[in-house]
């Protein structure tokens, strides 16, 4: 299992990668600031969605394709 530090740094440098410096910053201040739980809102979203788990993985690996960060 990888630390926390490590987790925090790889995902730092994936949103700097996607993002840019400034909407990064957005990003993080935009978690600081506001009262939100991505646990719950992941829920919230994932539930709304009816789809089949094969055809969520499929959709997944396509995205992964077409988008290489």
């Amino acid at each position: 299992m990888r630390s926390t530090a490590a987790v925090m740094d790889e995902g730092i440098t994936v949103l700097l990668k996607t993002l840019g410096v400034l909407d990064t910053e957005l990003f993080i201040s935009t978690l600081l600031k506001e009262s939100f739980d991505y646990t719950e809102w992941r829920r919230e979203h994932f539930t709304a969605l009816d789809i089949d788990p094969v055809e969520f993985n499929r959709q997944a690996v396509e995205y992964d394709r077409n988008n290489p960060v």
